[in-house]
């Protein structure tokens, strides 16, 4: 957990971590829970977050997670921590290897993702961790709004 990141203006974090099998299912089952997480929450203006939010924080949470599936053998597992106007998405899966973010090639068919993951988060953090790897993104809610409005 990121201590650098402020508390809601009650001074409330909220913050959900499950466990997937590693299977396809997983990815879907992520999607679901980011969306469920975030339905009624708010950004650091205390505004309702608009839909394209949510919409972008899933493709965020789909693409990390695709990745564990198709990269790493083996469970998953998703954290979703929400403090103030950032949210911050960590996905731990069992292969040591970081990502390698591919230059732009508009041309390419697939292989995206982290590309993707990159334009939509304010950072972006991996750390090794026993025989896996974390990997960090933060959102900033508030900047995310702006720009769907």
């Amino acid at each position: 957990m990121r201590e650098d990141l402020e508390p809601n203006d009650a001074g409330v974090t909220f913050e959900t971590v499950r466990e997937f099998d590693g299977t396809a299912g997983s990815i879907a089952a992520a999607r679901a829970l980011a969306t469920a997480f975030l339905s009624g929450q708010r950004d650091g203006r205390g505004r309702r977050l608009p839909p394209q939010v949510v919409v972008d924080v899933q493709l965020v949470v789909s693409e990390l997670v695709t990745n564990a599936v198709k990269y790493a053998p083996g469970p998953c597992t998703l954290s979703l921590l929400l403090r103030g106007r950032y949210l911050e998405v960590s996905v731990a899966d069992s292969a040591p290897e970081p990502p390698i973010p591919l230059t732009t090639e508009p041309g390419r068919v697939g292989r995206h993702g982290l590309e993707i993951v990159l334009a939509l988060c304010v950072s972006f953090e991996f750390q090794h961790a026993g025989g896996g790897k974390f990997i960090t993104v933060l959102v900033d809610l508030d900047a995310a709004a702006e720009a769907a409005s």
